[in-house]
């Protein structure tokens, strides 16, 4: 045991489980389905303290800049109920510094790498992208962050627009491997949204990001947050998340989906798979338990031998069914 850190959480799931975890995102074959959610387990080893991050399905990074990125003022994190409002404001130390110090050690440990990128314009989606073009295999797809402001237009997020979306995607083609688009709840039709990123060249849509929020400390009179708005993640936007995979797949049945939002326990990230998801992410539950993703791999696994459940992939928009 190291000194001051908890001991790791056990292997995600025995060898001699009769389940099968197995899954497949697109072109991208996962172990199991269960990975981190971008900006809740850090850019590197940070949670390697408390499980192994080989024995998930993918490790996705922190959003990631073609450039530095200093993020918002302080306090960025606020508790919501049963959720949490964060204005972290996409800090990061850009990509370059992130192959050379940070992607070695998730080599050296074999894990499966999906890298989280952003940009203010297109172009820098494509010059982040472009960037990541000779990483090695370990890293199997690149998330787009589209659910982050447009400098070209600032009255909405990329997300917010199927061209904008679109555009996005085509320029993170650059990365020479599958694209995942990581899309906004805030929203008419994601349905929508989510035609345009596939039509663009995206292999899988990942269903939700946050949910435009706010808090105000009523002694003070101002904004609990330094960045004023953030996004609203945890519990309450499970069930957003819920019907955002389910509208995607009543509108495109089959097409590669990931589940976000809420999720801390087998059931809720069940839900998302019978709602249409291939994989799911792990994400706010990881503050309050470093070792939630790996907590829900196992729950999984245990549901699926009590209720006889020979593949979790058999799930997979068995609802609509």
């Amino acid at each position: 045991m190291r000194a001051g850190v908890a001991v790791r959480a056990p292997k995600a799931h025995s060898a001699t489980s009769a389940v099968s975890t197995a899954t497949t995102v697109g072109s991208v074959r996962l172990a199991n389905p269960v990975c981190t959610a971008s900006g809740t387990a850090g850019r590197s080893l940070e949670l390697d303290p408390y499980m192994d991050l080989a024995s998930l399905g993918a490790f996705v990074t922190k959003s990631l800049s073609a450039v530095p990125w200093p993020g918002n003022p302080a306090p960025r994190l606020v508790p919501s109920g049963e959720g949490m409002l964060n204005s972290v404001g996409l800090q990061g130390p850009g990509v370059q510094a992130w192959l050379e110090r940070d992607l070695p050690g998730l080599c050296e440990r074999g894990i499966t790498t999906v890298v989280s990128i952003w940009g203010r314009t297109v172009e820098e989606f494509a010059m982040a992208a472009t960037m990541l073009g000779d990483a090695p295999s370990s890293v199997v797809a690149v998330e787009a962050n589209v659910s982050c402001p447009n400098l070209e237009d600032r009255r909405k997020m990329f997300a917010h627009s199927p061209s904008a979306t679109a555009e996005v995607v085509e320029a993170c083609l650059g990365a020479k491997r599958p694209v995942w688009a990581k899309l906004s709840p805030n929203v008419s039709d994601i349905a929508e949204i989510a035609a345009a990123a596939r039509g663009a060249g995206a292999e899988a849509v990942v269903l939700v990001n946050t949910l435009l929020a706010m808090a105000i400390d009523v002694t003070r009179r101002r904004p609990h947050l330094g960045g004023v708005g953030g996004g609203l993640s945890g519990r309450p936007l499970h069930a957003v998340a819920v019907r955002a995979v389910w509208d995607v797949w009543e509108s495109a049945p089959g097409e590669p989906i990931i589940g976000v939002g809420g999720v801390w326990d087998a059931n809720s990230a069940l839900e998302l798979i019978l709602a249409g998801a291939s994989a799911i992410q792990v994400g706010t539950a990881s503050f309050l338990d470093p070792a939630a993703a790996v907590k829900v791999l196992e729950a999984m696994v245990s549901f699926c031998e009590g209720e006889g459940v020979g593949s979790v992939a058999e799930l997979v928009g068995e609802a609509h069914r």
